[in-house]
């Protein structure tokens, strides 16, 4: 006869079994990440940011990102930081189509044209987001009213591409003149900002 305690114990038993595979499935992930990869993911990724720059540059990162990987994206970082002025807002709205020309011609960033003609419009739409709000920072954290949305996912199957607050924000980009901002690119933008903290919860 099976008694009760014996499928608590089972129960128990598969459960630990469990939380063992996804921390290794998470362990694993981790290992095979380059060490600028690492690096962001250990000490940028998910960590709320209030500068307006920096959070130019994560937007325009994960729109170079789009089809591709974010690795890739973090391995171009200084070739991207040195073609677009360190990010600096009013340099990049300033840039013109024979700034993209010449970027086109550059062998070490990703050469895309919608997506180089879109950071320029989005330096631009920033311009007018600061005017209209007074700073990018305050405008997207308003959305959150001011803090994080924690979602605590227990497996990075949890995790999803997009959601009603990133569509919500990726239709208020578009209307104030955003370039190549849809919802799953907003997503793993507010993820990165740390607006939305998607940060797997290990148990024990």
């Amino acid at each position: 006869m099976v008694k009760p305690n014996d499928h608590a114990e089972e129960a128990k038993t598969e459960a630990a079994l469990q939380r063992y595979q996804e921390r290794k499935r998470y362990t694993d992930w981790v290992a095979k990440m380059s060490p600028a990869m690492r690096a962001y993911h250990d000490h940028e990724w998910g960590v709320p940011v209030h500068d307006d720059q920096k959070l130019f540059e994560l937007l325009s990162l994960e729109i170079f990102q789009a089809g591709l990987n974010w690795e890739l994206v973090i391995g171009k970082r200084a070739a991207f930081n040195d073609a677009f002025h360190n990010f600096a807002i009013k340099q990049v709205a300033a840039m013109d189509e024979e700034d993209v020309e010449q970027l086109l011609q550059r062998q070490d960033i990703i050469r895309n044209r919608k997506k180089l003609e879109a950071t320029i419009t989005n330096a631009r739409a920033v311009l007018n987001i600061q005017a209209k709000y007074g700073s990018l920072d305050h405008y997207l954290w308003h959305f959150v009213n001011g803090k994080p949305l924690v979602n605590r996912p227990k497996s990075r199957a949890e995790i999803p591409t997009k959601g009603a607050l990133s569509v919500k924000i990726a239709k208020d980009l578009k209307n104030n003149g955003f370039a190549f901002v849809g919802p799953v690119i907003v997503y793993n933008y507010l993820q990165g900002a740390g607006l939305i903290d998607d940060h797997v919860v290990m148990q024990d």
